[in-house]
């Protein structure tokens, strides 16, 4: 076997070369060896199987440009791949469609399929979810590896005033970049505890003194802590506005939004106090005073940026829309259902509580909810069984999401730590690769699953044939021969 194009080749089979449905495929992937037939290997001409047929035409050089090596005495063709891939994707010339075996890597299974020639749309609806997943996560670890990329490098092009932004940037929203940005970090962590100790404390009337036209205001030693805490939060949302590459969508985030409402009403409140008398009463003053005091309340979500298991709480929670509306669906009918009984069992009764169906709702709240303040309770023996039921059927309904918001919490917050060791270990890749000379290809690029082909309009269902040959499969033998170590590796997807 010299590789020349020109040197004759045995017959395929002792039928004839052009025998159609007759011809028999002897295919060895990664030790098992197949057996396929021309009539079902012909549904699909464009698949690399279905090339076999009519390669040993051409010569040996066209047949190493589809297999890894050939036996001309066994009339084998050996191919150095995941037969584990490979029996999945062989089920597209059964049934039409291709499943992706659990298990295996949605990446190497595309790579498998791109191998065979097997396009993308043959595969089924549950597996493309698989494979827009594992995109998603590429995208997010190469997000990560570019902004760590980012922090590590500098642009020689930019000017010492960009420079100087980044550095701000990163000072303030990368604690984990130096060991002064995590101090800072710490200290504004603290801040925020203060400040929500303070507004606590505040309204502690044995903390409270009396102005000259004795109200009772809060102490002006928690005033001073009051205002050096917002002059900390006021310079941190400056400066990081001031360095953000992006203002509009700083301005816009969430927990910018959240950082503004938290500082915003100090300044409201002080505005009003010293020129809101001379535009409405001093009454009013005070109550929108009190008012705008009450929206500091808001800083305590300032804690969710340097939490990431307050993130992460939150970030269950929006996945979990669906369960929690199910359980406030639940909730609002038992509540309907249980205070209508409840109203029309308790009427019996001289010394009722139940005035009214709307007022019963109160009741059924806090029976179904297992609070049970007491201050409405059923009287008559109907009634307490209705109670017992309902609080019964409240103790269900509230059990019921209980499960998927731990599972969705659990899930999102493994998938974290995931991606954040997969972008550690992609930057010690690529500086292997960069200290090894290598142009260093990292692993599992992103534009492998861009554009996962359309549902075809008419896609048929499982092809059935009575003449198609069931394919048989021998237990393992050796892939190659003791001569054959130039081959590649398997590309094993476990």
């Amino acid at each position: 076997m010299d590789g020349s194009g020109e040197r004759s080749l045995p017959e395929l089979g002792s039928r004839g070369y052009g025998a159609g449905e007759d011809i028999e495929i002897v295919v060895n992937v990664g030790g098992v060896r197949q057996v396929l037939y021309g009539d079902l290997l012909s549904q699909y001409p464009e698949t690399r199987l279905a090339e076999l047929i009519n390669c040993l035409a051409g010569g040996y050089d066209t047949i190493f440009s589809l297999c890894d090596d050939y036996d001309p005495g066994k009339r084998e063709f050996y191919f150095d791949r995941d037969p584990d891939a490979f029996k999945c994707v062989i089920e597209v010339y059964y049934f039409g469609e291709v499943h992706m075996k659990k298990g295996i890597c949605p990446i190497c299974f595309k790579n498998e399929m791109d191998f065979w020639k097997v396009d993308l749309k043959f595969l089924d609806d549950c597996c493309k979810s698989h494979l827009s997943e594992k995109r998603e996560e590429l995208e997010e670890i190469a997000r990560r590896v570019q902004l760590i990329l980012d922090d590590l490098g500098g642009d020689s092009a930019e000017n010492r005033w960009q420079r100087c932004q980044k550095f701000i940037w990163k000072f303030l929203e990368k604690p984990e970049s130096s060991c002064p940005a995590r101090v800072v970090a710490v200290l504004s962590f603290l801040l925020i505890l203060v400040s929500s100790v303070v507004m606590c404390m505040g309204t502690i009337p044995e903390l409270q003194v009396l102005d000259a036209d004795g109200n009772r205001v809060e102490h002006p030693t928690l005033e001073n802590v009051e205002t050096a805490c917002i002059g900390w939060f006021t310079l941190e949302y400056l400066l990081r506005l001031f360095s953000s590459p992006n203002k509009l969508h700083f301005a816009l985030s969430f927990m910018n939004i959240v950082d503004v409402l938290a500082i915003l009403p100090f300044y409201v409140s002080l505005t009003l106090t010293h020129l809101g008398a001379r535009m409405m009463e001093l009454t009013n003053v005070q109550q929108a005073v009190q008012a705008l005091r009450i929206m500091r309340i808001a800083r305590i979500f300032k804690l969710a940026r340097h939490s990431s298991g307050l993130q992460t709480l939150t970030y269950a929670l929006k996945r979990s829309f669906k369960e929690l509306g199910l359980l406030l669906m639940y909730l609002a009918v038992g509540i309907f259902v249980f205070s209508a009984l409840g109203y029309t069992m308790e009427q019996s009764h001289p010394e009722t509580l139940f005035k009214s169906i709307p007022q019963s709702f109160w009741w059924a709240i806090i029976t179904m909810t297992t609070v049970g303040y007491g201050d409405i309770y059923p009287k008559t023996t109907l009634g307490k069984l209705n109670a017992a039921i309902s609080f019964l059927c409240g103790v269900i309904a509230i059990a019921l999401p209980i499960h998927p918001i731990i599972n969705n919490f659990v899930r999102y917050y493994n998938k974290q730590r995931v991606l954040e060791t997969a972008a550690k270990h992609e930057l010690e890749l690529m500086e292997l690769n960069s200290n090894s000379g290598g142009e260093g290809k990292t692993g599992g690029s992103r534009s492998d699953l861009d554009n996962l082909p359309p549902e075809p309009a008419g896609k048929e269902g499982p092809r059935w044939n009575s003449r198609l040959k069931i394919s048989h499969s021998d237990t393992f033998i050796p892939l190659l021969t003791e001569e054959k170590h130039h081959r590649t590796r398997l590309q094993s997807c476990k």
